[in-house]
């Protein structure tokens, strides 16, 4: 699977976009970024592996504490491309505005 399909599929996940909300605050322990939510302890180890897969968390381990750290390079990289189709859309909204002016024009004219 190619890096942008990891990272869709690590973002399709509301637990995990949470997780990654948490984050955006700073680094934290598994049991710190578990506490809001009614999951044990594996459940959470696995999202944060699908996090990991998609190079959107590292982790650092210190004596028996695992520390994740957000990393936003794949973030950056699902921002540029959402934004050349942001980019389509508003010209193409553009052109349709143009046109829908031209036949609202055109109705007036017809009018008179």
């Amino acid at each position: 699977m190619d890096q942008l399909s990891l990272t869709f599929h690590a973002l399709a996940d509301p637990t995990r976009r949470a997780i990654l909300m948490r984050l955006v605050k700073g680094d934290a322990t598994v049991n710190e970024l578990a506490e809001p939510f009614d999951l044990r302890l594996p459940t959470i180890s696995k999202h944060l592996k699908v996090l990991q897969e998609a190079s959107l968390v590292s982790q650092t381990r210190e004596a028996q504490r695992r520390h994740c750290h957000l990393e936003a390079k794949a973030l950056k990289e699902v921002a540029e491309w959402v934004w050349n189709y942001r980019t389509h859309w508003e010209e193409s909204f553009d052109r349709l505005d143009a046109f829908l002016s031209d036949i609202e024009a055109a109705s007036k004219a017809s009018k008179n």
